[in-house]
This record gives C-alpha cells, structure tokens and sequence, in this order.
C-alpha cells in the first residue's frame, strides 16, 4: 500500500523550505523577473540549506542519501517561492544527482565532492534542443568514439547558468542511445552563446551551447563503458517537473483564493459569487491531484520500481494543469490579473513553459 506519511526529517525539510521561500524568495521574486538577475546571496543562503549535500552519501563528502520523495516536497516549496530561483537553486543536483544513480565509483569519487561543500557550486546539464516538438529519446546532438575520446557534435537550448557552470552534463545520441558526457567549462570546442531572451522565467539565465567537435576522454561518459540508464534519469526530472508545476500552480491558487475573500463588490467578498467558488475549488483540485500523481511517481523511484508511467504521467497532467491553474488566477483578479502589481501573470508565464522544460530540474 502506497502510504505518504511524511517522516519527522521531511515535515522539518517542507517547513524550513516554505518558511525560506515565503520570506527570502517571495519578496524578491518580481524585482528579479524584472531585472534578469538573480541575488547571488540569495543562492548561497538556499544552498546553506543543505538539501544536495544532504542527499550525497558521507563516502562521497555529503551527509545523507536521495530520496526522490524529499526531493519533490522540496523543490515544491522553491517553486512555490519562485520558479527561476527553484531552478537555479537545484541547477547543480543536474550534475550531482545523475553520478549518484548512473555515475562509476571513480566519477563519484572525482565529481561529488565539489557538490557537498559548503559554497554553491555552479553546474547544469544540457538536454533541450532547438527543434519542433521535441523529443528527448530522438537527440541531434551526436556522440562519436574516436580513440580513447568521445567528440561531441550538436546545438543545446534552455541551458541554464551555461554561463557559469564549471560543468556541464551534455546528453547526446551514442549510437541507438542517449549517453551523458562530463564537459568541463573551457574545454575546446564547447560555445557558450548569448543568453536567450525568454517569455518566462526570466530570472533565470538560459544559453543555447553549440559543441563543434568537442573532446571529452572517454571516462567521462556517464557511467564510462557501461553508460547510463537514461530512461531512469529522465523519471527522476519528471518528478522534479511536476513537483516544481505544483508549486507555482499552488502560489498562484493561493494569493487567488485570499484576494477573492478580500476583494469586496457589491457589499460582499468575491469568494462567495459561485462562479468564483467553484474556480476556486477547481484550481485546488488540480494542484492535489497532481501533487498526489508526483509523489506516486517518486515513491516507486524511492523502493527501486519501475516508475516510467507514473512519472511520464504525472509531467504530462502537470503542464497542463500548471497553466490551468495559473490562468484560473489570473481570471479571479480579473483586471488585476493582468498587470505587474499582483504576481499571478508572473506565475502565467512561468507556467507556459512547463511543457518545454525538458530536463530542467531532477530531484
């Protein structure tokens, strides 16, 4: 039987997380998506968190272990806060999080450590492509063994803090497969291109990244000759995907339902109007369902099952749902909805993009 009783550790992570969202991120939220920038010291205080250091073993430098179902309970909380924050935060766990489930002993022992100090460590992987519909098993990206080297020849888009990162998980098409490749920042033929203009999350920088006969040595294939299962890796984003959708479909629900009990016309609070009600507890129904449709998903992962369905599923409902929700917000403000004073057109945009954020966050 399923059970999602939540142990002391979890209910004390979602608090100390919602409780960092609503004061430090929340706040800061409109001037970032304004500005394009996101505080640095804002970052380190969400690294200072200890969440990614906290699912790397003690053998590997961290204090802990993964778990797939804290993961999402957390990254719910940042997105609730802020979606291009929760991205940026959970950036460098693209790297750390796949070594964990796909990675050697050795790349373990050469690459996890920098993930479990205490300063914020710039990382991110690069999965998107610039292409109509996309579709992460069919990459254009290649991967060529040419000696003891792999050479990396393809166009990724969405990829966040490129600019920054001191390394990149590249995923490319080795032979009938999807392969993960270690590309650290400086190596030749790797081009970081200018940072992409975007509809939404705005705060947070996105590059294309062009890779011309880019070399990597070989033991810097994830999982080096035995590869990795990028199946199992792309569960794990879903889940984050669809945990992070919740949570901006839940601040958005939130901030409609209480300016709906404020919100007086004719004598009376807009809440109590039927229409407004039944939109009201339909946005709720929804960020439930699929709250409860993630945490499915990641429970399997969590006892070692095959979550395929339960996660593809749940990033599937969570993409449209996100933009249910958001947009349901917007109607409830009415006018107020659609100017920059009430954050719920920040929340519309963000989640519009939900169906393109392919591999943007793992848990």
């Amino acid at each position: 039987m399923i059970s999602f009783e939540l142990s002391a550790e979890q209910k004390m992570l979602v608090e100390t997380a919602a409780k960092f969202a609503r004061e430090r991120v929340r706040p800061l939220a409109r001037e970032a998506d304004e500005s394009g920038l996101l505080p640095p010291d804002l970052l380190e205080s969400a690294w200072q968190l200890g969440f990614i250091p906290g699912s790397i073993p003690e053998a590997h430098g961290g204090f802990g272990e993964r778990s797939a179902v804290s993961g999402a309970l957390f990254v719910e909380e940042l997105a609730c806060g802020d979606l291009s924050f929760a991205f940026a935060a959970m950036a460098p766990a693209l790297v750390a999080f796949p070594l964990l489930t796909g990675g050697t002993l050795g790349q373990r022992d050469r690459y996890l450590p920098r993930f479990a100090g205490d300063v914020y460590p710039p990382a991110t992987a690069a999965l998107l492509e610039p292409c109509y519909q996309f579709d992460p098993s069919q990459l254009a990206t290649t991967a060529k063994r040419a000696g003891d080297s792999y050479v990396l020849d393809g166009r990724k888009c969405y990829v966040p803090l490129a600019a920054q990162a001191g390394l990149l998980l590249v995923y490319a098409k080795d032979g009938a497969a999807v392969q993960g490749f270690l590309v650290e920042q400086g190596t030749a033929g790797l081009d970081i291109g200018e940072r992409e203009g975007n509809m939404g999350i705005k705060a947070l920088p996105t590059y294309e990244v062009t890779l011309s006969d880019c070399r990597v040595p070989a033991a810097q294939r994830l999982g080096e000759a035995a590869g990795c299962d990028f199946a199992k890796l792309l569960d794990y984003s879903r889940v984050a995907l669809s945990a992070m959708a919740v949570g901006v479909a839940r601040g958005a629900a939130e901030y409609a339902r209480d300016y709906a009990k404020q919100r007086q016309q004719f004598g009376e609070p807009i809440a109590s109007r039927q229409a407004i009600a039944f939109m009201l507890a339909d946005m709720a129904i929804e960020t439930d369902a699929t709250r409860l449709m993630a945490w499915e998903a990641a429970w399997k992962l969590d006892r070692g099952e095959d979550a395929a369905r339960e996660a593809y599923l749940a990033k599937l409902y969570a993409d449209d749902m996100a933009l249910k929700v958001a947009d349901g917000a917007v109607q409830v403000l009415g006018g107020h909805g659609y100017i920059r004073e009430h954050p719920v057109e920040l929340w519309l945009r963000n989640a519009r993009g939900f169906a393109a954020f392919d591999g943007l966050a793992t848990v």
